[in-house]
């Protein structure tokens, strides 16, 4: 991992040195921050490779961060707290997070779950080579394959990273009704450390962006997960 720059903030100086020793074993740039208000300012002026941000933190506290960092930037974040109740985790999934880790932790767990998030923004050799479909397109929803845009009823729409995999993905298996852990397996891979509520929020943010549609894509099959199904669509 040399060369790579990770944005760790946390009031805790301890934290931070624990990080910071660990990190130089793997070649791994630090930079500090002890509130939520200097990580947002550092990630636009540092462009770290990826955040970790604690919840709590003075000034700024670590998902006000999360929202503010993601209204400009798609940098992986992990956010690092002593909560682990399940309305904590989702809230941050739910601001933009990528990756949820409780206090107490281990630095080498920390820089494994930064690993898998870097593994898992590679471009797959399989979407690369299939270069014969360029767009997926269902009446007024446009899938731009190569330029990863998303038409919604003649607007573009931003999409995150993932939300547009996501999207693709169950787009191109139309009707297919795939469960939680195997969207997970596809879209996160087999070493994502999150929970499995992480499907449920991208689900949500998908269909707030194809809210404009006149029909509904993102259909909920009870007791099994999702498909994506349009009547009279064409591909």
């Amino acid at each position: 991992m040399n060369g790579t720059k990770v944005l760790v903030a946390d009031d805790d100086v301890n934290v931070i040195e624990i990080i910071r020793l660990y990190f130089s074993q793997h070649h791994i740039e630090l930079i500090e921050a002890h509130d939520g208000s200097e990580a947002v300012r550092l990630a636009e002026t540092e462009k770290p490779d990826a955040i970790i941000l604690d919840v709590m933190m003075p000034v700024m506290d670590g998902y006000e961060a999360c929202r503010e960092i993601r209204k400009t930037m798609d940098t992986p974040i992990i956010m690092l707290s002593a909560k682990g109740e399940e309305f904590d985790r989702v809230l941050g999934l739910e601001l933009g997070a990528d990756d949820y880790v409780t206090k107490p932790f281990s630095p080498r767990e920390l820089v494994a779950r930064i690993k898998a998030i870097f593994r898992r923004m590679q471009p797959r050799v399989s979407e690369e080579k299939e270069a014969v479909v360029q767009e997926i397109r269902f009446s007024d929803l446009v899938i731009d394959l190569q330029g990863r845009q998303v038409i919604v009823a003649g607007e573009k729409v931003a999409f995150r990273p993932k939300e547009f995999d996501l999207l693709v993905f169950l787009a191109r298996s139309s009707g297919s009704v795939f469960t939680r852990e195997q969207l997970l397996e596809q879209i996160w891979g087999y070493d994502f450390f999150g929970d499995i509520r992480t499907v449920d929020v991208h689900i949500k943010k998908i269909r707030q962006h194809l809210a404009a549609l006149p029909y509904e894509c993102i259909h909920t099959v009870w007791g099994v997960g999702y498909k994506f199904e349009v009547e009279a669509c064409s591909v």
